[in-house]
Parts: structure tokens; sequence; C-alpha cells
């Protein structure tokens, strides 16, 4: 099991701030959320609806939403253990568990064969658009890129492949190491542990708002990719910066 020490904390700079960073603020690691941020979790949607007309969007949702409350409540509950959550179960299974919840709870009929072609379905998400012209544009830089997500390796292997991203990510992290979900400080480390870097030098980029937060308090700085164009949690600080689409933090580097 993988063991941490305490980072330093740093405040954050001011929210969406466009400048290129220079200096001892230089950046020397991005690290990319998955679900949300490279691959839109919402695009099963559009299988959803084939499989329960009218109830597609409302399920897709409701998955989303259930997934991510079973991964908080498996780390809440035992937060502590050096071990991981006693109560852990993989990405995979929590996603697959939301689901029949979520079918139940919208009294859909989900059948072993439905279950499997939206299982297949989010294992295969569509990525957003200008993905892999960032990833290019950073690899060619010489920016070192990873992932770090809540996301089982299977997964997260599997869904880089499918999008055409083998090559342009350093190293794809998972909670799995620790058994412990995204916002725990243990999920975060994760990071420094492969890394060993001064954690005031890496952008965490996030579509979650409640995962920026979570970097930011960790002491990373932190890039909100806020598609939606949506207001800020009310709690806590700020994140470092601020866009609408991962070209927005070319500017930065």
């Amino acid at each position: 099991m993988v063991t941490f020490k305490e980072p330093t904390l740093c405040q954050p700079a001011s929210f969406d701030k466009r400048q290129p960073i220079s200096g001892a603020d230089m950046i020397r690691l991005v690290v990319f959320d998955a679900y949300g941020t490279l691959f839109d979790v919402y695009s099963v949607g559009e299988m959803a609806e084939s499989l329960f007309p009218g109830q597609g969007a409302a399920l897709s949702v409701m998955w989303r939403d259930k997934q991510i409350e079973y991964s908080r409540l498996i780390s809440l509950s035992d937060p502590l253990n050096p071990m991981g959550s006693r109560h852990y179960q993989s990405f995979w299974d929590l996603t697959r568990l939301a689901l029949q919840y979520s079918c139940q709870r919208l009294r859909l009929e989900l059948t072993p064969a439905k279950q499997k072609q939206l299982m297949d379905q989010y294992s295969h998400l569509q990525p957003f658009e200008e993905n892999l012209e960032v990833l290019q544009t950073l690899k060619q830089s010489g920016m070192r890129c990873a992932i770090l997500s809540n996301g089982s390796h299977d997964m997260l292997n599997t869904a880089v492949s499918s999008a055409g991203m083998t090559g342009l990510i350093d190293k794809v992290l998972s909670v799995d190491e620790v058994r412990q979900f995204k916002t725990s400080p243990q999920s975060y480390g994760l990071v420094a542990h492969h890394y060993p870097t001064d954690i005031r030098e890496v952008l965490f980029v996030s579509s979650n708002s409640w995962d920026a937060l979570g970097a930011t308090w960790f002491g990373f700085k932190s890039f909100w990719v806020n598609r939606q164009g949506l207001p800020f949690e009310t709690l806590g600080p700020r994140p470092s910066y601020s866009g609408s689409t991962l070209r927005d933090i070319l500017p930065l580097l």
C-alpha cells in the first residue's frame, strides 16, 4: 500500500487568470481528470435513449450522480484506514451498481443484455473534440501529462485506447492503488508518489467543480473546465484558473 508525506500547501492564484506561468510558479506536469474532463460521461445518454425511449437523459444524469455518491460513501465511511477503505469496490463495479439503482428508481427494466450494452458503451465513452489537438500540442512542447482518475486501470486503458490517446499520456493513475476515491488526500497524493516534484508545479485539470476544489485544497494549481457555463461552488477557494474547453490551458504553459 502506498503511503504519502504531508504536502506543502499553497494559496491558489487568481480565478480565471490567463497569463503564462513563469519562474518559481512554472508548471512541469499537467494532470487530467478522466470522466467528464477527457471523456463525456453523458454521451452514453444516446444509447440509453435508444434502449429506454424518453428516459435516456434522465438515466444518464442519475447514473452519474449515483456513481459519484457511491464513491464518496465508500471513502467517507473509512477515511483513515492505511490499507484503503474496507468498503472499497472498483469504479467499474460502482458504475454497474449505480446503473442498476438508477433503472430501479426510474422503473426501467434493465435486462442483462441492456446492462451489457450500456456498460460496454461506458467503457468507450466519447472523448471531447479538442482532446487530441491539446494533448498533441502538449506532447510536442515536451510537457509531461498524466491522468488521475477514480476509474479502474482496465476502464481507463480502454477509454484512452478507444479515444486514440495512447502515446499522448505519460501515466494513467488509478485510485485503485490507494483504495480511496477523490477527493481524499490519498487519491491526489498518487501524483506526488509517481512524480517526485513540488505539487505547486502541478496543474490539475478537471471539469468537475468538486474535483477542482479538492485538488486546490490539496495544493495543486487547478484548472476548472467549465463547459456548461456554471457557477463555481460557493464552498472553499476558487480554482486557480478556468476556461470553457481544454484549449484554454495552452496559453498558461
